[in-house]
């Protein structure tokens, strides 16, 4: 059988694609483009109504392109509107998060056959650097939420928090480290409530521990293994889980760190458990110990009763910030959310005008980076054709051809998007 996987959205859904991917190799499956597949498995978001409506288009096009395809949709759209998709064409199954684990045996209940032939062949290959075009692995270590945000409607598509055993997650890096992966991004729909609802509790900061040096002493993996701890939230970034970053060379000194709003008065309407001065704090600190680290943001424009004046205190911070990076994301409603039944709302206009502005900041605020670390060495990690590396605190950079993918160098940084093998 011949399959695709179409992923939208944060590194918990790229995590289980990648599980699920890895499964249909081991099947027998065989992975093509969507327009050849016989099966289709859209894993989607909808974390606003641009995901929603992404996963939508994507569907239809693939039916279109490829009107044998049998497609089974999965991931928080699946699960917020379930109908919905299920009437969109070829849909032959719609599969919620809580399902995903279970995924491949529900698709095997359908009566595919024998428009699709079947998957229950030899074993193919395991995942390997480079299946389904990764170079890191993505391993999702916690998933749900318990944090009522009022815009935010993935606690009710991931449920509660659910953190992953120490023990199972170590033997799940020994195993992704001896299929030759060198990177791993750590990831969960929380992530840095990791360990909370163990017995014994732990925190994401003993994750780090263990991963530093517990394995590495055992002679498990080695030393070239590099972590990328994904987007955390601001009172989850610790200074004891800073000390660590800081401290080894283990991790990436690379953060993402959702701010949302720079106006205490939204970041409240949010119910985000921190002040800007609590934020602005946090950043500092990491900019002036690890001065060479990329530092991302996630923002929201347009949230209900944001006035001129609260636009005019995010744009301030973010211009004059350490930030490097931001996702800028136009507020809209999410129903079923305490924000959606809010008043003042924000006119779609004064929303994109705000947008722009805000992602202008972000292009000064990258650019930044890129002069601040033009003449710096750094290690990158080769990836696609080899022609590209991504350093340690994430800069891509185009390199000299020759290497192969999943190779370690040493870049030093000529300028934006290029560099030279030292």
């Amino acid at each position: 059988m011949k399959y695709a996987v179409v992923t939208f959205g944060c590194r918990v859904n790229q995590a289980d694609s990648l599980g699920l991917e890895e499964e249909l190799l081991a099947a027998g499956a065989q992975p093509v483009s969507s327009d050849r597949a016989d099966l289709v498995v859209v894993n989607t978001c909808s974390v606003t109504a641009t995901a929603d409506q992404g996963a939508r288009q994507t569907i239809r096009r693939v039916a279109r392109d490829n009107p044998s395809a049998r497609i089974v949709v999965t991931g928080c759209y699946a699960t917020r509107c379930p109908d919905e998709v299920a009437a969109l064409p070829n849909v032959v199954q719609v599969v919620a998060n809580d399902d995903k684990p279970r995924l491949l045996s529900l698709v095997r209940g359908v009566r595919l056959q024998p428009d699709i032939p079947s998957f229950d062949g030899p074993c193919g290959a395991a995942i390997e650097p480079g299946v389904a075009g990764r170079t890191a692995f993505t391993l999702r270590v916690q998933t749900g939420c318990d944090e009522p945000c009022s815009y935010c409607i993935i606690p009710s598509t991931r449920g509660q928090s659910r953190s992953v055993p120490l023990a199972e997650l170590l033997r799940e890096v020994e195993r992704v480290c001896a299929a030759g992966f060198k990177e791993i991004a750590l990831t969960g729909v929380h992530l840095g409530s990791y360990g909370r609802d163990l017995s014994p509790a732990l925190s994401l900061a003993d994750l780090l521990r263990a991963l530093d040096v517990g394995p590495a002493k055992a002679g498990h993996y080695g030393r070239d293994v590099l972590f990328r701890i994904s987007s955390l939230e601001p009172m989850d970034c610790t200074r004891d889980l800073v000390d660590l970053v800081a401290a080894s060379d283990r991790f990436a000194p690379h953060f993402h760190l959702p701010l949302q709003h720079a106006s205490n008065r939204v970041l409240a309407a949010m119910r985000r458990p921190y002040t800007l001065e609590q934020y602005a704090a946090i950043v500092d600190d990491i900019r002036t110990r690890l001065p060479h680290a990329s530092i991302g943001s996630d923002v929201i424009v347009g949230f209900p009763g944001e006035d001129d004046s609260d636009a005019d205190a995010l744009a301030e911070y973010l211009d004059a910030s350490p930030l490097t990076h931001l996702h800028v994301f136009p507020y809209s409603d999410r129903p079923g959310t305490v924000a959606a039944a809010m008043g003042g709302k924000v006119h779609g206009a004064v929303i994109r005008d705000r947008s722009r502005r805000v992602r202008d900041i972000g292009q000064r605020l990258t650019d930044r980076l890129w002069r601040s670390q033009t003449g710096t060495t750094r290690p990158a990690l080769t990836i696609e054709d080899g022609s590209l590396a991504v350093t340690d605190n994430y800069l891509k950079l185009r390199i000299p051809p020759g290497l192969p993918r999943n190779t370690w160098v040493r870049v030093r940084v000529d300028g934006r998007d290029r560099g030279q093998l030292v």
